[in-house]
């Protein structure tokens, strides 16, 4: 089963709900910036996080944003200053 490559990036407007996203997001990425998270999820693995975010998030003052990139655009991305791109499941960078 492939996995995709996904940048996540919320918004919360309450420090306890910002605070468990966070550790949400943390045990399915990357975090690349404060609020923004890159991950390789299967579809399952994505359908579970947004139950779980679900429960968390509300619709009418918080927001969570998902960018899908292909294999094509991943290549595409640029980067300035101190960052990096995560890694595909299984390679490592050393």
């Amino acid at each position: 089963m492939g996995r995709d490559f996904y940048v996540l990036a919320y918004d919360m407007s309450n420090d306890r709900r910002r605070a468990k996203i966070s550790k949400i997001m943390e045990s399915v990425g990357e975090r690349v910036q404060g609020s923004v998270f890159e991950a390789y999820l299967t579809a399952q693995e994505l359908e579970k996080l947004l139950q779980r975010v679900g429960k968390v998030l509300k619709k009418e003052e918080d927001s969570l944003r998902i960018y899908f990139l292909c294999e094509a655009c991943r290549p595409k991305i640029r980067l300035v200053g101190q960052s990096h791109l995560c890694s595909p499941p299984g390679v490592r960078v050393i």
